[in-house]
């Protein structure tokens, strides 16, 4: 399989390039397989290569460390190969030694993968996400999925849910279709609070209504690491964190123009233009931004919205890059809760199936209006002496307005005959508004430098970051409607507003301090030790600003892992890893605030790359504990007490596979045997499932590209029985199978595409508990077509 970079712009000026070409560097890359080694050295020193790996297989190199020009690396680390690197227009290619020197050019290079940038193809070979280094995926000692842009496309994602619906260890949808939230299970464990990170910096939700939003074509990759990683995070879940990278400018000249059209009334028009702006390459671009005017999905209500997304990176030398970013995102959508009582979904009904969808709200009253908008920059410099400094900062906003309406039960007509056909027929709704604003400031600075003893490499990082998020609250909930009648269901209902009763101004600061070293031992062995200290507070007030109560709370937390990478592209690793998050809650014996609950991982698992780099597997164990979290005692006098504890246990297996240059065929299975409270304050809660947790998950997916230019994909998404949320469903849930398709045709500088999620247009219960259940989104079609050049 030919290695392949972006393609580059050409310098015909012969000004700039040349002299960065020429420039020193410093590099500490460690030994291994001469095509792995070849590919990290073309990243860090920002050219372009290309070769043919299988005629490197076999081959290794000793890697290289100190100060070289790439034509010095390349001599370097070629010197005991029969091959050379010759510099074309179209970059750096490798050629026999023996063959005629081909003429020398000057280019503006773009380089191979990045951590941070963007993936050809499915399979990432490096990222930043689990160490905030930029390290290949097989020396990480922990679960990571890396769900490419690429990806993204064939499978026809519009949303992270989408993106993640094929990644194992994942449910996209524990509480059906939310249109509105990304609501996420990762390893059994709930992922809304405290949110996503984008770009490595947290966008924090505090558990009410109010959700930062991304769409995933601003994104160039979307990364979940599993399990408890305060590390290098702070406050954060046992089931792990979920990175959005966004998109970059790019040393290499691209635009797009992408026009949508679909079902539920869908029209979508995005742009994405980025390139240099000098012939010098110093400085870059990039625009990326989409407008879409649709209707919500199984609803009569509009979903309407609009991205702009500027970003530009000045490089005055090889050593400095500084990325300016903005973005600004701006939503006016319909809101449904895709809910349905139990009688006439999971247990019968007199009046028979309830038919979904079936939208239960007003036209007048289901909304959410959210404008969001984000400033901020990403800086590196590395200094002669080998030492690099990072700092990552941003201040972003969003101003919320939510409505929306859950069925709350059914209204009994006739108390004297249960039985009765007409108390199952009509349905109280019970409306929720609320206004939120959320204010967040981040900033995350480290330095790093390596440093070699003989054949041992230290990658040293050591960081302080520091959040503040300020959250506004003013809810109602309680707003009544006329009743819904299921066998005559209105899209326009009278309804009575409630006044606030939901109110509140807080904010949440978290300042931690964090080391991390990872070591390479000679040409096997990695080795990964971090901890982390972090303080926490969090200041309540009324909304008129009259102060209420501070809690503060402090966190330590650590993660070790090896990892033994053999030469046939075996790479078996063990860790163990910690989360911590502060409970909030008062210990009324002591006065002040419980201490953090703690999470923690132990992993066990494999990851073997073919030599000849036809695809990626990897299998992982796991068992994770949530332990100490706060529960209430409902006696004669109400207390919390610190005794909740959630045990998981399972295994992941992930497999990218490209029989032929043409075909790509993609499989995830989860095993979770256990996922259940192992201690609590209700002993009928012990042995019992806290989330609804599937034992079986499946996904398949495969692709092939024809000669003629047409591409072929089609997917299944299999999620098994489970028994509900806290296992209250009056029987099992069934599982159920999604399939999705795509067709795509490329042509000259235009590609026609035809995607379909839920093929078949199945509405299938996703959980349920002891009121009513949730089910699946039905089907989505789009047609684009894509312009580039």
């Amino acid at each position: 399989m030919a290695m392949m970079s972006q393609p580059t712009y050409a310098d015909n000026t012969q000004a700039g390039y040349t002299n960065s070409q020429q420039q020193s560097k410093h590099y500490a890359i460690g030994a291994g397989l001469l095509s792995d080694v070849l590919t990290e050295f073309a990243a860090v020193s920002g050219v372009k290569l290309s070769f043919q790996t299988a005629t490197l297989q076999g081959l290794t190199s000793p890697g290289l460390s100190g100060h070289y020009s790439v034509a010095q690396g390349f001599e370097q680390l070629l010197a005991d190969s029969p091959y050379r690197a010759d510099l074309t227009a179209n970059g750096y290619i490798l050629v026999p030694t023996d063959s005629v020197a081909l003429p020398s050019v000057n280019v503006l290079a773009s380089g191979l993968e990045l951590a941070e940038g963007p993936v050809e193809g499915y399979i990432a070979k490096r990222t930043s996400t689990a160490t905030k280094m930029g390290v290949a995926i097989e020396d990480i000692p922990q679960t990571i999925n890396v769900i490419t842009a690429d990806k993204m496309e064939i499978q026809g994602a519009s949303r992270i849910t989408e993106a993640l619906a094929y990644s194992p260890g994942v449910n996209a949808a524990p509480w059906g279709d939310q249109p509105q939230w990304d609501w996420i299970y990762i390893r059994g464990f709930d992922a809304y609070k405290p949110g996503v990170y984008l770009d490595g910096l947290q966008m924090r939700n505090n558990g009410n209504w109010g959700m930062w939003q991304v769409d995933s074509y601003s994104l160039e990759r979307l990364e979940v690491l599993k399990g408890p990683s305060s590390v290098m995070y702070g406050v954060n879940g046992p089931g792990g964190v979920i990175n959005l990278v966004s998109k970059r400018p790019t040393t290499f000249s691209q635009k797009e123009i992408v026009a949508e059209i679909g079902n539920n009334s869908h029209k979508q028009l995005a742009v994405d233009f980025s390139g240099p702006i000098d012939q010098r390459g110093e400085w870059l671009y990039r625009v990326t931004a989409l407008t879409k005017n649709s209707e919500l999905e199984n609803t009569p209500l509009d979903d309407k919205r609009h991205y702009f997304a500027p970003s530009v990176t000045w490089s005055p030398t090889t050593q400095t890059h500084v990325t300016l970013y903005g973005q600004w995102f701006d939503i006016d959508s319909g809101t449904d809760t895709n809910e349905v009582l139990l009688a006439g979904s999971l247990l019968p009904n007199p009046n028979g199936q309830t038919e979904l969808p079936l939208f239960g709200g007003s036209t007048d009253f289901n909304g959410i209006k959210q404008e969001q908008w984000l400033i901020g920059y990403d800086a590196k410099h590395q200094f002669d002496s080998g030492w690099m400094v990072s700092q990552k900062a941003r201040y972003a906003k969003f101003d919320m307005d939510f409505r929306t309406v859950y069925k709350s039960g059914w209204i009994i007509q006739n108390a004297d005959d249960p039985a009765d056909k007409d108390n199952f027929r009509f349905v109280k709704l019970t409306g929720l508004a609320s206004k939120e604003d959320v204010t967040s400031k981040n900033i995350d600075t480290y330095i790093s430098k390596d440093f070699d003893f003989s054949t041992v490499k230290h990658q040293i990082m050591v960081g302080v970051d520091y959040q503040k998020t300020d959250f506004e609250v003013d809810a109602a909930w309680g707003a009544t409607f006329a009743p819904l009648d299921i066998l005559n269901p209105q899209n326009k209902l009278a309804f009575t507003d409630v006044p606030s009763n939901i109110t509140g101004l807080s904010d949440v600061k978290q300042t931690g301090v964090y080391i991390q070293d990872q070591i390479s031992i000679g040409e096997h062995w990695v080795v990964n030790l971090a901890t982390r200290y972090d303080e926490t507070e969090t200041n309540s007030y009324q909304l008129n600003g009259s102060f209420i109560e501070r809690q503060k709370s402090y966190g330590q937390s650590s993660r070790v892992g090896v990892v033994y990478k053999a030469a046939n592209g075996l790479a078996p690793y063990v860790s163990y890893s910690e989360s911590f998050a502060p409970t909030g809650t008062i210990d009324p014996a002591q006065l002040k605030p419980f201490p953090p609950e703690r999470g923690q991982q132990i992993e066990a698992g494999v990851r073997y790359t073919p030599l000849d780099n036809s695809g990626r597997y990897s299998l992982a164990a796991f068992d994770i504990t949530r332990k100490d979290y706060t529960q209430w005692v409902w006696d004669d006098q109400p207390h919390p007490e610190q005794k909740g504890e959630v045990n998981v246990q399972g295994a992941e297996l992930e497999v990218f596979w490209q029989p032929s240059e043409n075909t790509n065929l993609m499989a995830s299975y989860t095993w979770i045997p256990k996922a259940e409270v192992v201690d609590s304050i209700n002993p009928a809660e012990i042995g019992k499932q806290s989330n609804a947790v599937s034992e079986h998950s499946l996904s398949v997916w495969a692709d092939y590209y024809f000669d003629s230019g047409f591409q072929l994909g089609l997917g299944a998404r299999y999620n098994g029985e489970n028994n509900g949320t806290g296992e209250n469903a009056p029987k099992t849930v069934p599982g159920y199978t999604l399939v999705d398709g795509s067709l795509k045709y490329d042509l000259a500088q235009w590609s026609l595409a035809l995607n379909v999620r839920n093929l078949f247009d199945q509405h299938e219960l996703s959980t349920c508990n002891n009121k009513k259940c949730y089910y699946t989104s039905g089907r989505r079609m789009t047609l684009s077509a894509t312009y580039v050049w």
